[in-house]
C-alpha cells in the first residue's frame, strides 16, 4: 500500500530495520541518544539524480560527522547494488535496501511521476524526532536543507548546554 501514513515534522520516527550494503541488518532506533540521522529515500542507485545526491552527501560528509550525524541511504535497490554503487563513487555512509518498500510506505514516501520512487529526506534528532522533511526530485535541495537541519540541531544543544552552565554558575553564587 503506497498510501502510508505521512511522517512530518514533530514526529516520531518510525522505527525499522533493514539490510545495508553489506548485508548486516541496521535498525533506525540503534542511534537513538547517540546520533542524529539524515534518512533519505531515492529512486535508484546509478542514476543521474541519485548520483548527484549520493554524491552531495558524500561531500558534506566530514561536516555531517561533526554534527554527530549519521546518513542513511534507502532505495528498493538490491543489497548487491547498493554495495557496487557505494564503492563506484567512494560513499562513505550507509545504503540500505528497502527490497518490498515497506519502510517507504511507512515514512509517506509516494511515487513521484507515477512508476518512478520518490525522492524524500528526513531529518532525525537523537530522541528519535523528526526536525525537518525535503520532497521533491531536485536532489541539490535535499543535502542543503539536511545539513542545514543538522547545523540547527548542533546551534540548539549547544545553546541548551551553555545556559546549563550558566544556571549551574548561578546556583554556586547563590550558594555562596
Amino acid at each position: 500500500d503506497s498510501n502510508g501514513t505521512m511522517v512530518k515534522e514533530g514526529d516520531t520516527a518510525p522505527d525499522f530495520t533493514l539490510q545495508d550494503d553489506a548485508g548486516n541488518d541496521v535498525t533506525l532506533s540503534q542511534f537513538k541518544g547517540k546520533n542524529n540521522v539524515i534518512l533519505y529515500f531515492y529512486p535508484k542507485d546509478n542514476t543521474p539524480g541519485c548520483t548527484k545526491e549520493a554524491c552531495s552527501f558524500r561531500d558534506r560528509y566530514e561536516e555531517i560527522k561533526l554534527s554527530d550525524g549519521v546518513i542513511l541511504g534507502v532505495s528498493s535497490d538490491s543489497v548487491d547494488s547498493h554495495s557496487g554503487f557505494k564503492k563506484k563513487y567512494n560513499l562513505p555512509f550507509t545504503l540500505l535496501s528497502d527490497p518490498g518498500e515497506k519502510v517507504r510506505s511507512l515514512y509517506g514516501v509516494k511515487k513521484s511521476l507515477i512508476f518512478i520512487p520518490g525522492r524524500k529526506t528526513f531529518v532525525i534528532d537523537k530522541n528519535g524526532i523528526v526536525t525537518s522533511v525535503t520532497e521533491g526530485l531536485s536532489p541539490g535541495k535535499h543535502i542543503t536543507q539536511a545539513s542545514s537541519s543538522m547545523k540547527n540541531l548542533i546551534d540548539s544543544v549547544n545553546e541548551v548546554e551553555s545556559q546549563t552552565k550558566e544556571e549551574e554558575n548561578g546556583k554556586e553564587e547563590c550558594d555562596v
